[in-house]
């Protein structure tokens, strides 16, 4: 009897032994070493792959299309509500009608399977042990090597996500219904508001009448203050001259008590009216800083100057405390800042001390204005800057202005970019400080040697011939009598041209020349200067006197070193200006 291992090869022409690579006896013991470990490894491997199956957390199973189980794992039992998987095994023997809830649904997916071989994670509904139904997503594999009809699963216990989705469904639908009933109580709404919406759209339309006729009475507003910038500040200023050269004149005591009285009826008309102006251009931003280098500290000393006067009618202690310092801000604006504080000080302080001064901070620049007077509340120091608001009810003593003073200070004070505080005790007296930032590099300039003006007024102007010109005969009038008070020699003329040809027909030389900066048909004073300068061959002394307040007139001055004096114009402001021109000559 041959032994197994002298059989003759099989049909394919090598034997079982050739095939693991024992050709022989003497190969057979060469390679068992590595034959054993093949084995332990492919145990290893099925060890691995066997515990893999048993603790997956998802469930699989091998079965049979047309039977039941051929393997399952423990998690394939949870799913379907069994103990283990042997139970599962043991009493699910047929998958379409015990294990699959919807038998046409299995035929359906078994027919889908035979054709393309496999299905992922495709949801349907299993039958568990107490036979309730879990969704779940399968995932099917056939496996023909096996069978014909043996697969490979792996299945995922989706009920959760079933519910939440159901759960949506039902939200979705509830939200559907809550649409379709507020809808129609909105459709009710609806139709029963149609009859208030025709009024509305009625009322509506006056609206848009109203509004537009408010915009238009808005623009006029505008443009009225615009013009009043001059036509409504000419008749004034020529009452202001007009007054002034009374005050120059020797008059009894009665006539010069009403003239007094006239003058400061005029002042307040002309405080009020510049207040109004300057408050519409600052709401509607239309005043824009012109930033120059500013020398503070002569600004300051001028308005001391100014102020001295009125110190002395009121028996008041005023001093100035400067320091050098050189900021770069609106010259204009600042100074109407400083004099709008300065005055609130002398209007609110019956007797005691005020004092403006300069202090140094690091970067910085602080004026500030010190006075004894009466006071305000601190529950009303932000009240102090609205508009119209008086500190003291009218009868109380003092000035009386309008109440927008502090309410300007408070615009400007944005507009030029710095810092406003307020420390102030009822009965004690307040302390306004403004906050100015300085360039670091900025040095003060030594200032040139100012003019003597008190030489100057001392000695009078001596027969000086001072060319007026101004399209406003009342103005030429008013100028002329007040420049005569002065000793002035004065010519006055409506134009340019008119000036031009009086001066070619009488050969005069006027030492300066004032010239409204509007005059008719579209011309400026500016050109009529230069015009005359032209024509006599120098350069006269001139200057312009105009309401224009605007930053573009300034700067186009300033380029042609001409000197501004705003209307309504001041007998000592005038003084000073016809002084400084005499003293250039």
């Amino acid at each position: 009897m041959k032994k197994p291992s002298d059989e003759q090869p099989q049909a394919g022409g090598y034997g079982i032994g050739e095939l693991l690579g024992f050709g022989s006896q003497s190969v057979r013991k060469n390679y068992y070493p590595a034959l054993q470990d093949r084995i332990e490894e492919l145990e290893q491997e099925r060890n691995r792959y066997k515990w893999l199956f048993e603790n997956a957390l998802h469930g699989v199973f091998q079965g049979n299309l047309r039977a039941g189980f051929l393997a399952c794992n423990p998690a394939m039992a949870k799913i379907c509500g069994y103990e283990n998987p042997e139970d599962l095994q043991q009493r699910v023997i047929r998958l379409r009608e015990q294990l699959f809830c919807s038998a046409s649904e299995f035929d359906t997916l078994r027919q889908e399977l035979l054709d393309h071989g496999s299905l992922s994670a495709r949801e349907t509904r299993l039958r568990r042990a107490d036979s309730t139904p879990v969704h779940v997503a399968i995932t099917l594999l056939r496996r023909p090597d096996l069978g014909p009809e043996v697969v490979e699963a792996f299945v995922a216990d989706i009920s959760e996500r079933v519910q939440s989705r159901e759960k949506l469904v039902q939200l979705n639908a509830d939200l559907e219904r809550r649409v379709d009933e507020r809808t129609a109580a909105l459709q009710q709404a609806n139709d029963g508001l149609h009859y208030q919406i025709e009024e509305r759209e009625k009322a509506e339309r006056g609206l848009v009448v109203a509004v537009k006729a408010a915009q238009d009475a808005n623009r006029s507003k505008d443009k009225y203050l615009a013009a009043a910038s001059h036509d409504l500040l000419q008749p004034l200023n020529a009452a202001r001259l007009m007054i002034s050269a009374l005050q120059e004149s020797q008059l009894p005591s009665e006539e010069s008590r009403m003239v007094q009285q006239v003058h400061r009826a005029l002042e307040g008309a002309e405080d009020l009216l510049a207040d109004l102006l300057d408050i519409s251009k600052l709401d509607q931003q239309a005043m824009v800083p012109d930033w120059v280098m500013t020398d503070v500290a002569a600004l300051v000393e001028g308005l001391g100057e100014e102020f001295e006067a009125i110190a002395a009618n009121a028996e008041l202690d005023f001093r100035i405390r400067t320091i050098p310092a050189m900021v770069k801000t609106d010259q204009r604006m600042l100074t109407r800042v400083i004099r709008n504080l300065l005055s609130n000080a002398f209007r609110y302080t019956p007797q005691g001390r005020i004092l403006l001064a300069l202090r140094s901070r690091p970067n910085a620049l602080r004026i500030e204005v010190w006075d004894t007077g009466v006071g305000i509340d601190e529950s009303k120091l932000e009240e102090i800057f609205t508009e119209f608001h008086q500190l003291l009810p009218q009868g109380t003593g003092g000035r009386q202005g309008a109440g927008l003073g502090l309410a300007i200070v408070d615009r400007m004070v944005r507009v030029l970019q710095c810092k406003m505080d307020v420390v102030s005790r009822p009965g004690r007296g307040s302390r306004f400080a403004l906050t100015l930032p300085m360039e670091k590099n900025s040095e003060p300039t030594v200032p040139k040697p100012g003019i003597n003006t008190a030489q100057i007024f001392a000695k009078g102007f001596a027969g000086a011939k001072i060319l007026v010109i101004d399209n406003d005969l009342s103005v030429l009038e008013s100028m002329k009598l007040l420049l005569e008070r002065w000793d002035c020699s004065v010519i006055t003329a409506p134009s340019g041209e008119a000036a031009i040809a009086y001066l070619e027909q009488t050969n005069e030389q006027p030492v300066a020349i004032l010239a409204d900066y509007h005059l008719d048909y579209g011309l400026v004073g500016s050109d009529a200067i230069h015009a005359i300068r032209k024509m006599l061959g120098h350069q006269i002394p001139a200057a312009l006197i105009t309401a224009d307040h605007s930053v573009e007139t300034r700067q186009q001055m300033r380029s042609q070193n001409l000197p501004i004096l705003n209307k309504p114009v001041k007998p000592n402001r005038l003084r000073a200006l016809i002084s400084s021109l005499i003293a250039s000559v």
